[in-house]
């Protein structure tokens, strides 16, 4: 009997034990003994951000589907622009500067001398030939005014083709083109300096406004460059600048230059002045000033000379720059080789005597 008594007051506690054991079995928090401290469950690791790696991005010059551009685009656009495709397509990114109003009607903008369109399929041929993003801010985007402009907008929308400095108001034209590229957070804005006088109210995104993304309006560009600098790795601005024929740098360009590199952006470049300038260093922004025609009906002995500018990046350090020097014939550019390269290589690289700027970064002014 004694041992019964017993069992039945040991009961309760090795009841309470049981449930214990269960619950520390379920996976919850066994109870803490009085006097010791309850430890926290070691928190899960947050994932690591991908290391940055160095990319490349290609940049080339004026194109346009007139003359026998057009008769190539309507041929077969999957290889309009001929087998300069090959170099543009070995870059993480390609972007080049896409000169002409996509539309097929409009009228064409009173007093222009040269007035240029295409059709949609523009974007088709740019995308085959290895282009992920082009900018429209130049002297012949609105080349068609309004109407052409709704025709533009309506194709890029459309298409899905990335397009920057044009757009349905002004927040749109100046925003940049985004992406993230080996761990790299990339920001490319377009913006035009090359606007005739007449047009530069009419043609210019203000407010609500559709146009142009302009660089006379410096201080909405700037702020444009600033805003991208808070979330991008890399910031690039694409620029329509300079003086048609001149082979060197206005004073107005180089000053403009040094303005959006103290903005932020650490990689300038641009064209419209349909020859070749050079490129360099200012400091730690790379700056090329002109990248010529590219695609274009114009062929002459200088007009003709033209190439792809191709940068490795890492983050706000251009590592490396290189020129792939071609011709263009037919319309299309056609990669030198043998002594023909050689030679265009030497005169490219001699085009950087007249721009302040350095072979190599922190040196340029």
């Amino acid at each position: 009997m004694l041992w019964n008594v017993r069992s039945r007051a040991l009961l309760p506690a090795l009841l309470l034990l049981f449930v214990a054991a269960c619950t520390a079995a379920e996976g919850e928090d066994a109870p803490t003994p009085a006097g010791t401290k309850a430890t926290a469950p070691a928190a899960k690791p947050k994932p690591s951000k991908p290391a940055r790696r160095a990319y490349t991005i290609s940049f080339a010059g004026d194109v346009h589907f007139e003359g026998v551009l057009r008769t190539r685009l309507d041929s077969n656009p999957s290889t309009a622009l001929g087998p300069i495709a090959n170099v543009l397509r070995r870059s993480d990114l390609t972007a080049l500067n896409l000169e002409t109003a996509i539309t097929t009607g409009g009228t064409p903008a009173p007093g222009k001398q040269f007035t240029f369109r295409a059709p949609p399929t523009a974007f088709t041929a740019l995308k085959a030939a290895g282009v992920d993003v082009v900018t429209m801010a130049n002297n012949h985007g609105m080349d068609y005014m309004e109407s052409g402009l709704r025709d533009t907008l309506a194709s890029i929308k459309q298409s899905r083709f990335p397009v920057i400095g044009i757009g349905k108001d002004e927040a749109s034209a100046y925003r940049p083109y985004r992406a993230t590229v080996k761990g790299n957070r990339v920001s490319i804005i377009g913006a035009t300096q090359v606007l005739d006088d007449e047009f530069v109210t009419a043609w210019t995104a203000k407010g609500d406004k559709p146009g142009l993304a302009s660089a006379k309006n410096e201080p909405r560009l700037l702020q444009a460059v600033q805003q991208a600098r808070k979330n991008s790795d890399t910031v690039i601005v694409f620029l329509h600048w300079g003086t048609e024929l001149a082979t060197c740098p206005t004073a107005v360009q180089r000053g403009l230059a040094a303005d959006l590199a103290e903005a932020g952006a650490d990689v300038i470049v641009g064209s419209h002045a349909h020859v070749l300038l050079g490129g360099g260093y200012a400091g730690q922004a790379y700056v090329q000033y002109g990248l010529g025609n590219f695609a274009f009906y114009n062929w002459g002995p200088e007009t003709g000379r033209t190439g792809v500018l191709t940068l490795t990046i890492n983050g706000r350090k251009v590592l490396k720059d290189a020129w792939t020097p071609a011709r263009i014939n037919g319309g299309i550019p056609i990669p030198d080789t043998g002594t023909a390269r050689q030679q265009a290589l030497a005169g490219y690289k001699n085009l950087r005597g007249c721009t302040g700027l350095d072979a190599t970064p922190g040196q340029g002014t």
